[in-house]
């Protein structure tokens, strides 16, 4: 778990795409591709980005939700917080896999 959460933290693109949805949870492809362009100058596919989110979902850093014909992306925090506690909190009781 923690080596999928490291892995696509490795990538910036994939760094702005989280704080992206920390600044704005729950937008679409087609807002982030847009937000990406206009605030970092990222010129980058719409499928290069949703390769980029599958890799984000697949961490547990995002997740989606169908309404209707569109598709949001949440960021969620669960495996960062998991990370985090590890090295702040280490009296706690570590799981291991």
């Amino acid at each position: 778990m923690a080596d999928d959460v490291f892995k696509a933290l490795a990538d910036p693109t994939r760094r702005r795409i989280l704080d992206e949805l920390a600044e704005r949870n729950g937008q679409t492809l087609f807002e982030i591709c847009a937000r990406l362009t206009t605030k970092h100058g990222l010129g980058l596919s719409r499928q290069a980005i949703s390769q980029h989110l599958a890799v984000l979902e697949s961490a547990g850093l995002v997740a989606s939700r169908r309404q209707g014909r569109y598709k949001f992306h949440d960021l969620t925090t669960g495996p960062l917080e998991h990370i985090v506690s590890r090295w702040l909190r280490p009296d706690a009781p570590e799981s291991t896999p």
